[in-house]
């Protein structure tokens, strides 16, 4: 009888590796499937920071270890506070934490997720299916790339995502527009200058939003109180959003999926603002309407908030406009099984992506099929839209394997614990990084 493990994560970024790490700590028999970090390793331009504060960017191991001021400490280094980490340093801490705190990642692009029995089969591009009892997906966002669809129509040389580049030199000299207004935007914008590219901001904003400079965080107590730090910010609204996920998935559905797509929205990281207005153009308060080609390059239609239609002609598109999750974009997931899954309605006014109903553990209405990051954000909250969410999400969803393990009882050709190395009960072990 073919193995079947407890879990398989699929995917390991930050959320899928966390999964694992407790997954494995508490004894299930775990596989973890996908390329480690990819997003950060694959699809960021070098030269890019990551955004949230050190102290907040950790993944999530029991007993709160493999921190990324423990990475730090291996190479004789220390992520500050208030000072930017490089995200090659970021990608180089998950790839450390992979090694030290999860089993072993396998390196295979998962091909369908299909129900099979009480459990799942797994398909990869690696050789056999795997089997297992549950599974969680921890895809990350690159499955849900969003392109505005006045671009869907342009050959695909004229116009990319930002997240398809990690080596903006190849600009050098050419014009490029840049849509969007959050931090992808305006940092791509940026390094696209930098790299003597000639970059214009493109926003149907009035204005651009600029994050401040992060308060110390040692601080007089009236003020700590007044305004606490948390892992999405400062201010007890952030520490809401980032400390109480699960109060947010208690509120009515209409409500949490407003908070999901409204709060923490587009903004720029205070560093950044200097490196941006000194080089980038922007037209703000312009809606795109309409791309077409001309020869090589791009002419984009433009339309004012008074009415005004205004022509851009650019070399090249990037649209640094965000991930937009749903089900229906998931292609993995077997047709029929995606489409049993229940769905939350909408707060889009559009119509807006499906995404799954989960319960207090992550699980979806299928039993047994369990969801990490972003595609939860709508059930617990903005936080599950970064790293810092990752901590909540680990522990909770596991919590949610073990229950529905136990009410499934032992099935034949199970597998046992499957221990991270140096997490083993009563045992203690230090790998060289």
């Amino acid at each position: 009888m073919a193995r079947m493990d407890d879990l398989v994560v699929v995917g390991a970024g930050p959320y899928g590796l966390s999964v694992a790490a407790h997954a494995a700590a508490a004894g299930l028999g775990v596989r973890v499937l996908g390329r480690p970090m990819a997003s950060w390793r694959d699809h960021m331009p070098e030269g890019m920071y990551l955004k949230s504060e050190p102290w907040s960017s950790n993944l999530s191991a029991p007993g709160g270890r493999y921190t990324l001021a423990d990475f730090c400490a291996t190479r004789g280094t220390v992520a500050e506070h208030g000072t930017p980490l490089p995200i090659g340093t970021f990608s180089a801490y998950g790839l450390w934490f992979a090694r030290h705190a999860a089993p072993p990642v396998e390196e295979v692009t998962v091909t369908e997720v299909t129900p099979q029995g009480a459990g799942f089969r797994i398909s990869t591009d690696g050789g056999e299916p795997l089997l297992a009892r549950t599974v969680a997906l921890a895809v990350g966002v690159m499955p849900f790339v969003n392109h505005p669809s006045a671009l869907r129509a342009l050959p695909p040389a004229h116009y990319s995502h930002s997240s398809d580049h990690r080596d903006l030199t190849r600009f050098a000299g050419q014009e490029v527009a840049v849509l969007g207004a959050g931090q992808a935007a305006l940092e791509t914008a940026a390094l696209l200058a930098e790299a003597g590219a000639r970059p214009v901001l493109v926003a149907r904003r009035s204005r651009l939003n600029w994050n401040t400079l992060p308060q110390p965080l040692e601080r007089p107590l009236t003020r700590a109180l007044r305004d606490p730090h948390s892992g999405l910010g400062t201010g007890w609204r952030g520490w809401a959003w980032s400390e109480l996920p699960w109060a947010v998935r208690r509120l009515p559905a209409a409500t949490r999926e407003r908070i999901a797509a409204t709060e923490l929205g587009p903004a720029g990281a205070w560093w950044l603002r200097d490196r941006f207005e000194s080089r980038v153009p922007v037209l703000l308060g312009h809606a795109l309407h309409r791309a077409v080609p001309v020869g090589a390059r791009t002419r984009l239609g433009l339309t004012t908030a008074s009415g005004e239609s205004v022509v851009l002609d650019v070399a090249h598109v990037i649209a640094a406009t965000g991930f937009r999750p749903g089900l229906g974009r998931l292609g993995l997931l077997d047709a029929g099984l995606r489409t049993a899954v229940r769905t939350a309605a909408s707060a889009d006014p559009a119509g807006g992506p499906d995404v799954p109903e989960l319960s207090a553990h992550f699980e979806s209405s299928w039993p047994g099929l369990f969801f990490a990051g972003l595609l939860t954000a709508p059930s617990f909250g903005p936080s599950m839209r970064f790293v810092h969410g990752a901590g909540f999400t680990a522990g909770r969803l596991v919590r949610g394997v073990r229950k529905r393990l136990g009410a499934q009882g032992p099935l034949p050709g199970s597998t046992g614990a499957a221990a991270p190395r140096g997490l083993g009960a009563g045992h203690q072990k230090t790998y060289p990084v």
